[in-house]
């Protein structure tokens, strides 16, 4: 009985806070809170709130660290996921070579675009044996400086004349502003 009420209490307060904790913060709130219960603290509070034991030990380890990982930080450098441009090597010329052929604008141009949507490129880089999102062939083409802009009319030639004049005015004020 007494038991059920402590993981009653303890969810309670998790739920209460959850949503204003990052990764950091959960691991050190569940790492006080087990360790104010006592023996047994740890177990109850990853019971109650889902968190692995694991995650709790580890905070309780940063709780007592001097040397403790300084607030603007989640992790410690070099942890987490490498990046899919590190685990996959050619991943990056196999998306240069899907976009190539479709690329628009001068490739002098601070302004590139392609038609290809992210998703469409994401699926072709998967078939291809990549694993990658289209969130992530985002961000691969904004570091290449490929602006991503959705096209209104999808089909090539029906577009409005001007359409082009209009990139490249585009190109031309972001050249001058660079300046």
């Amino acid at each position: 009985m007494q038991d059920a009420r402590i993981a009653e209490w303890i969810r309670t307060k998790f739920l209460a806070i959850v949503a204003d904790l990052d990764e950091r913060g959960r691991r050190r709130w569940a790492a006080a809170e087990a360790r104010s219960l006592g023996w047994g603290g740890i177990s109850a509070v990853a019971h109650s709130t889902g968190i692995s034991d694991r995650t709790i030990r580890n905070g309780l380890r940063e709780l007592d660290d001097p040397n403790a990982l300084p607030p603007d930080r989640q992790r410690m450098r070099g942890a987490g996921r490498r990046s899919r441009e590190e685990t996959q090597p050619g991943l990056i010329k196999a998306l240069e070579s899907l976009i190539e052929p479709v690329v628009r604008g001068d490739p002098m141009c601070p302004l590139r675009w392609t038609c290809k949507s992210t998703r469409t490129l994401a699926v072709e880089l998967n078939s291809q044996g990549f694993m990658v999102s289209c969130t992530k062939v985002a961000t691969l083409l904004k570091a290449r400086g490929y602006s991503l802009q959705s096209n209104r009319k999808t089909l090539e030639g029906k577009q409005h004349p001007d359409r082009n004049a209009q990139f490249e005015h585009i190109a031309r004020r972001v050249k001058a502003r660079q300046r």
